[in-house]
């Protein structure tokens, strides 16, 4: 690669700073803070709409329309990227439908020359520059967000466009958590944050005031985690922003469900299924694992999800025939396990049958249904470089990288890693953050990386329930205080209707 010497100390301070979101701090930290507090909500949450007068109101709302941008948080991946399309000729068909002037639809992974467009925040100038002056909102969206144009007018119509607005469906941490770096610890549901599913909008003068401060004080932070909540940290400014105000009409309940009636937005679907699920031969998965865990995370592998998988092997630094295990050759390391990571990858390509199409890397403490990832894996073309799950960024304010955060599972289409191992990328040292070292190498190679929300990094109690709510979710990682067993089953094995290993089983998820 190019740059080599550099990125080699670059990833070196990367990797320290990662494993601050690897491992609980020694203690958590209280912020000084001055947000609205649970019981204030009603002062800023809206009753929701009732019916309005038709006469005249189709034409004013068409007027309107062209006031505001809205902006697809897409991705180039090509059934992503269909399905932005699909919502985007959506849009622009009901805008047509009332006879006026067409809105500005915006695709974030066409925007060239914003590295990182899908962090939004380096975005903000070219919306304040391009669309400042005779715009009043921008409206932002995820692929699945279904939007009614009419009502969603109708619902920016109630606000003051000339003021700060930061609009959304509002999640909240009950307890603090990694994953937000643990910020207002001593009572982290006074911070709202926005369910990016639901749709969330900024008012002009707000991005405009954005704008300004990106560019007379650059983004500070490395890494991009959640999304939601740094932005609405960001906007928030220590109490010197506007705090989210949630909206009713913004909402994540299915576009077919009899509660949506009063809803400017919806959301289409749960976990993608594009025809019949891909076989289980057709899935390799490989375990990471290590002697050391061999007695007490194999055993949950192997009581949950392991009976799904048709092709799967554990990888350690000791050959253990009762589980068994291969040993790759290289030592366990404390932290990083990138030269693990890539003799997985290059066993996969030489000793695996050549047609495996979907390799899937794991952690011995990750919790994953491989049932739902069929499914899910039904969508994309193994044909095409895919390198699929949750998605963190590092650097991008000042030209970094995204990457797939292991813990959750990473998913290589075989084409993949053709390209990859191919290349000259490798590991810079063998304990370097295998994850990072992957986003590195497919930016380097040009193949992006495709998130989905239903891989998670963390525990179910680390995400906000009603995030979850609209989520099948294929993975959880970590068994730090909790029943990982109990996990399994309650979010991850088929349920109702399914069942596994011929028992049906359920519990409750509010126990969790």
């Amino acid at each position: 690669m190019s740059r080599e010497r550099g990125c080699n100390r670059w990833l070196l301070l990367a990797a320290c700073a990662h494993l601050f979101f690897l491992v609980p701090p020694l203690r958590t930290w209280a912020f000084a803070v001055s947000v609205v507090p649970e019981g204030a909500e009603d002062e800023t949450e809206l009753p929701v709409l009732q019916k309005s007068e038709k006469s005249g109101a189709i034409s004013k709302i068409s007027r309107e329309l062209k006031e505001i941008i809205f902006v697809i948080q897409s991705q180039s991946n090509s059934f992503h990227s269909k399905r932005a399309e699909d919502l985007k000729r959506d849009i622009l068909k009901q805008a047509a439908d009332l006879g006026k002037e067409l809105p500005t639809v915006l695709l974030t992974h066409q925007m060239d020359g914003h590295k990182g467009a899908w962090t939004i925040l380096p975005l903000m100038r070219h919306f304040s520059v391009t669309y400042g002056r005779n715009s009043s909102w921008i409206f932002f969206c995820e692929e699945d967000t279904r939007i009614q144009v009419v009502k969603l007018l109708e619902t920016l119509g109630r606000f003051d466009a000339s003021k700060e607005w930061f609009l959304g469906k509002a999640l909240y941490d009950e307890e603090s958590t990694i994953i937000h770096h643990y910020a207002f610890a001593e009572n982290p549901t006074v911070f709202k944050f926005p369910d990016f599913a639901a749709g969330w909008a900024l008012s002009i003068p707000l991005v405009n005031k954005l704008a300004k401060k990106l560019k007379n004080e650059p983004l500070k932070s490395d890494f991009t985690i959640d999304l939601k909540h740094e932005i609405a940290l960001y906007i928030w400014q220590k109490g010197e922003g506007p705090h989210l105000t949630p909206v009713p009409e913004f909402c994540t309940d299915d576009v077919n469900s009899d509660k949506v009636d009063h809803c400017a937005t919806t959301f289409s679907n749960f976990l993608p299924l594009c025809g019949e699920p891909v076989k289980k031969e057709d899935v390799f998965v490989a375990v990471k694992t290590c002697q050391k865990f061999h007695a007490d995370r194999i055993p949950v592998v192997k009581q949950t999800w392991e009976k799904e998988a048709a092709l799967f092997e554990y990888y350690s630094d000791y050959a253990d025939t009762a589980i068994p295990t291969i040993d790759l050759g290289i030592p366990n390391t404390d932290r990083g396990h990138c030269g693990k990571t890539f003799a997985i990858l290059e066993r996969f390509l030489n000793h695996s049958s050549p047609r495996t199409p979907w390799l899937v890397i794991v952690d011995d403490d990750t919790l994953i249904s491989i049932f739902r990832l069929r499914k899910l894996l039904s969508c994309y073309d193994p044909n095409e470089p895919v390198f699929l799950g949750e998605r963190y960024g590092y650097g991008l304010g000042t030209g970094g990288y995204s990457y797939i955060t292991g813990g959750g599972g990473m998913v290589f289409s075989r084409t993949a890693v053709q390209k990859l191992l191919a290349s000259k990328c490798r590991c810079y040292s063998m304990d370097a953050p295998d994850d990072m070292v992957l986003g590195m190498c497919f930016s380097g190679l040009g193949i992006p990386i495709t998130h989905s929300p239903l891989f998670h990094q963390a525990r179910p109690m680390d995400y906000p329930k009603g995030y979850l709510s609209h989520q099948i979710p294929v993975s959880f990682h970590k068994h730090w205080n909790i029943d990982p067993v109990k996990v399994y089953f309650t979010w991850l094995a088929p349920n109702a209707e399914e069942s596994v290993g011929g028992k049906k089983v359920g519990y409750n998820r509010e126990d969790l």
